[in-house]
């Protein structure tokens, strides 16, 4: 009687993301308790639909498929899915030539999940398999147990993401994920009261990144090294659920940790990386491909995306969300459909029936309706931590010995290289009211490897001291600072997680301002610190104002009070711009500019419209509350020395900077001589500031602005880009560098003295 209820969930589940399976034969060896598929394709299709990524999927195999159920031990055992090797390829979505493309699977794939999207819910009832009829008590008990304990292993995963001439692929030797007891010890558990906690561990071992460019054929004419070879880390998974019957877990913490990280980045493949980099802001501000729009909202399209995987939503073509009430679930949600009675019918009831995520105005009422925030939106917290990593960048040539009819070699040269410790990634959210990243490192260094350019000043034989290689000094090291960039992690055994505490989050704006603040962020970490906030607020007069401008704008920006506030801190530093650092700098920034990739999202030439006149009862609504885009750098006690040059090469890096073509005949090179004494130019400052103000949507306030004959002070500032500079205490003088590389004291020139800067830019000249 148990396989009757099992067997169409591990079937149903399989069939949905591989195609042609025959259900019987899958039946027959599900019931002999070990199932084994070879050569399977996956659905791409569901695969884009439920992902909700910004990517399609151009192929996807699977080459076993191992499936074991331990029928007679299933309260004990979990059940084991394998998979050896997994290959997916994947591109860029892009809806200008969806419509022109048709020669890939993925074409028709993406016009059937696009197609799908209007009657999402139909199209689950009916691909799903009906609902076995579950009786009351152990077999519900046993088939939560099951589904909460299944074990996935994947052995040799394979990613491979192509566009233009970039190749990137990720190689994962083997992936686990089980669950776990309190103590992230292997268990076979299930979710009890009152503790409601659910926690899985993923443990990725040898993750190697590979970055390579290819020819016009799609060739990859030589390798380069990889970005990351063989590199280890464990993910943990903590879920907190409201109640036993509960879907969706109400707190979801996805926690990552790496010991070391050693990412290595050659002159070729250091404009791929930033422009993969680009990508990443593009797709978070909605800028190109589908999401492509005049203004997207500061949400962007990843948020999107993370936001589709955890509560569901399905954005719709004006880019709001409707809290629908299964729409697109993960697989999680899926498999539990198979257990109606777990789940109180009544949840989800009168959720997301026409309302929209934003506050709208009731001609009725006359005051804004609240943003309507579905009760299973979780708080998810992801963070990322990495106790010491460090980026070395690599300048390659041609090897002499490569014969003509064997492939292209080449060697690499390290040249540079950052090192960090106690790196975290932090981001918390809740649905689109709230989203929160936090990124911090606790000591970074940056130093001179061997040569550059032919110029040999840190080669072994030079007999150099290591401190005459570093010339960026930032922050203070693990030893001195402690374990504080893990803490209230999933890795710190502190965290209220750890202890069977529920953990409690700070979700309000002002509050999160006054609780981390630069001081705060400073003494956690020491090197850096960041924290970018983006809310959404409730207000009524508001949303009076912009509904009422549907003439002054292309877009339609969310009716709520919206604010992006971006705060970087620097610590304490140190920098030697001597001349190895200085043309080792300019060379990594000659060899970012040699590309001929086009940009994400050109800038739309401002075209003035007519426009519309308006109330001043609603220009005093809009005036109200303008949002906008802050962002404060503020930099501590920098101290920054200029020596005179050792040597000058100069010449041949700064015209490729300025654009300029350069020939690449071989020039001589001086050779490299220790200069000690040396004289140099030093510069301290106890703070320096930069405040930057822009405004979210500057059209709709520029021709709001524009239609006024005389319009306020508040309007025209909020036309404006805004920069602030404040420096304090600054000072300038000379000091020698001794035959032992120790900075002589500072004969003072510019005393001591602080000063303010100010300066504006019209946004939109035009109007």
């Amino acid at each position: 009687m148990l396989e009757s209820y099992v067997s169409p969930l591990l079937m149903s589940y399989v069939n949905r993301y591989i195609k042609n399976l025959k259900p019987s034969d899958l039946q027959l060896s599900l019931w002999g308790g070990d199932v084994v598929l070879s050569k399977l394709d996956l659905r791409l299709d569901v695969l884009e639909q439920e992902l909700k990524l910004p990517f399609t999927f151009l192929s996807g195999h699977i080459h076993e498929l191992r499936i074991h159920v331990p029928w007679t031990k299933l309260s004990s055992e979990p059940v084991v899915i394998t998979i050896n090797t997994m290959e997916c390829i994947l591109k860029l979505r892009d809806g200008a030539t969806d419509d022109n493309e048709s020669c890939t699977s993925s074409s028709t794939n993406r016009s059937a999940s696009e197609s799908s999207k209007a009657a999402s819910k139909p199209r689950r009832v009916q691909q799903a398999p009906s609902d076995p009829d579950l009786p009351p008590g152990y077999v519900q008990s046993l088939i939560r147990r099951v589904v909460n304990n299944v074990n996935i292993v994947v052995n040799n995963l394979i990613l491979k993401y192509v566009e233009d001439d970039i190749v990137l692929s990720v190689n994962i030797t083997s992936a686990e994920c089980y669950t776990v007891d309190d103590l992230w010890d292997r268990a076979f558990m299930d979710i009890v009261v009152p503790e409601l906690v659910l926690r899985k561990v993923i443990n990725f071992s040898d993750c190697t990144v590979c970055l390579d460019k290819r020819n016009a054929s799609g060739k990859i004419e030589f390798y380069q090294d990889p970005l990351l070879y063989k590199c280890s880390f464990r993910t943990r998974l903590h879920f907190t659920y409201d109640n036993i019957n509960a879907k969706i877990p109400a707190v979801i913490k996805v926690h990552t940790m790496v010991e070391s990280l050693k990412l290595s980045l050659t002159d070729q493949q250091l404009p791929m990386f930033i422009r993969l980099m680009e990508l990443g802001v593009a797709l978070y501000y909605g800028e190109m491909g589908v999401h492509r729009d005049a203004e997207k909202e500061e949400s962007g399209s990843l948020r999107e995306s993370v936001s589709g995987l955890i509560d569901a939503s399905d954005p719709t073509l004006t880019g709001q969300y409707f809290q629908g009430e299964d729409e697109d679930q993960g697989w999680m949600s899926w498999a539990w459909s198979f257990v109606p009675a777990i789940v109180s019918t009544e949840e989800g009831e009168g959720e997301g029936e026409g309302e929209s995520g934003f506050y709208t105005d009731t001609p009725d009422s006359g005051a804004a309706r609240p943003l309507q925030n579905s009760p299973r939106d979780p708080v998810v917290s992801v963070g990322f931590y990495c106790t010491k990593a460090s980026v070395t960048f690599k300048l390659t040539e041609s090897c002499s010995e490569s014969s003509y009819y064997s492939p292209q070699k080449v060697k690499s040269r390290e040249v540079l290289s950052v090192e960090q410790e106690g790196i975290t990634v932090e981001a918390l959210m809740m649905g689109e009211p709230f989203f929160d990243c936090q990124v911090g490192v606790v000591g970074c260094r940056a130093l001179c490897l061997k040569g550059i350019m032919g110029v040999r000043d840190f080669e072994e034989n030079m007999n150099r001291r290591e401190e005459d290689a570093v010339f960026f000094r930032c922050g203070d090291t693990l030893s001195v600072k402690g374990m504080t960039y893990l803490t209230n992690s999933l890795f710190d055994y502190r965290s209220p997680e750890n202890n069977g505490v529920r953990a409690e989050f700070i979700l309000d704006g002002n509050l999160h301002r006054e609780t981390y603040t630069e001081n705060a962020g400073l003494q956690r970490y020491g090197a850096f610190y960041m924290d970018y906030l983006y809310t959404m607020e409730n207000s009524s007069r508001v949303c009076v104002g912009l509904q009422d401008f549907p003439a002054l704008r292309k877009d339609e920006p969310p009716l709520v009070q919206e604010t992006s506030v971006k705060r970087i801190v620097v610590g304490p530093l140190e920098v030697q711009l001597h001349s190895s650092a200085v043309h080792r700098i300019l060379k990594m920034a000659a060899c970012t500019l040699d590309h001929e990739y086009q940009p994400y999202c050109k800038p739309q030439p401002d075209v003035v419209e007519e426009c519309v006149s308006v109330l001043p009862e609603q220009v005093s609504a809009l005036e109200e509350f303008i949002p906008s885009r802050q962002t404060s750098v503020t930099l501590m006690r920098a101290k920054v020395s200029v020596p005179a040059a050792e040597y000058n090469l100069l010449h041949l890096l700064l015209p490729v900077l300025l654009g300029h073509k350069v020939s690449a005949a071989q020039t001589s090179v001086p050779q490299f001589q220790l200069l000690r004494p040396l004289p140099a130019l030093q510069l301290q400052f106890e703070r320096v500031t930069f405040e930057h103000s822009v405004p979210m949507y500057e059209q709709e306030v520029t021709r709001a602005a524009s239609s006024l004959n005389q319009p306020s002070d508040t309007l025209l500032h909020h036309c404006y880009t805004h920069c602030y500079l404040k420096v304090f205490e600054l000072q300038a003088g000379l000091t020698i560098i001794d035959s032992e590389g120790v900075f002589q004291p500072l004969i003072p020139i510019i005393p001591s003295f602080s000063t303010a800067l100010y300066g504006k830019q019209l946004r939109l000249p035009a109007y």
